[in-house]
């Protein structure tokens, strides 16, 4: 049961019910997420669009985005991330067994690119909570730094810091929510325990 009340889409009237309506359109439903965000009208009315423009198409590769989201809910133990994440992946091309290997870091089949943005997401995940600022200012290594600075461009490499900080965010929203799942279970060895 969540911990807060999940609104309704009659209560929004403006901008933040056109936003809802257009994530009921694309989800079929509206999500939980979007519901406990939906108490506060505005804050929904800039979330969802902010979270298509993290989540959505860009420069970076929709799947290295969908894997290091997915090991972000994984990491922090959330469910629900992995469900929605999971289900994104599936959607876009990602199959269960890569999932399945990023998550238990068995990374050998991918490609430097993916390799090296798993690595950044479990340090960016873990080594703010571990890893002191004297011992690592950027919460990362610098060999896993110089190795994103060698693999991808600085506009991809905003987009996976952003992709990997607005997870770690909604991750630990979520958890504390106690959102009951709206989209299927991640696949087996990617479902959170």
């Amino acid at each position: 049961m969540a911990l807060i009340r999940l609104a309704e889409l009659d209560e929004l009237e403006g901008t933040p019910r056109e936003v809802a309506e257009s994530g009921q359109a694309q989800y079929g439903h509206l999500l939980n997420t979007w519901r406990a965000i939906m108490n506060k009208p505005d804050l929904f009315g800039a979330y969802l669009p902010f979270l298509r423009q993290v989540a959505g198409p860009g420069v970076l590769d929709v799947k290295i985005k969908d894997l290091s989201a997915l090991y972000v809910g994984f990491l922090n133990h959330c469910r629900y991330t992995a469900s929605h994440r999971s289900t994104s992946g599936l959607k876009n091309g990602v199959t269960a067994e890569q999932m399945i290997a990023a998550v238990a870091g068995d990374w050998g089949d991918f490609d430097e690119r993916t390799q090296a943005a798993l690595e950044f997401t479990r340090e960016l995940t873990l080594n703010p909570q571990t890893v002191t600022y004297d011992d690592a200012p950027q919460a990362v290594s610098s060999a896993t730094l110089a190795a994103l600075k060698n693999e991808f461009s600085d506009v991809e490499i905003l987009e996976l810091s952003m992709s990997v900080s607005v997870w770690n965010a909604l991750s630990r929203f979520h958890r504390v929510m106690g959102f009951d799942l709206d989209m299927p279970e991640a696949p087996e060895g990617v479902n959170p325990k």
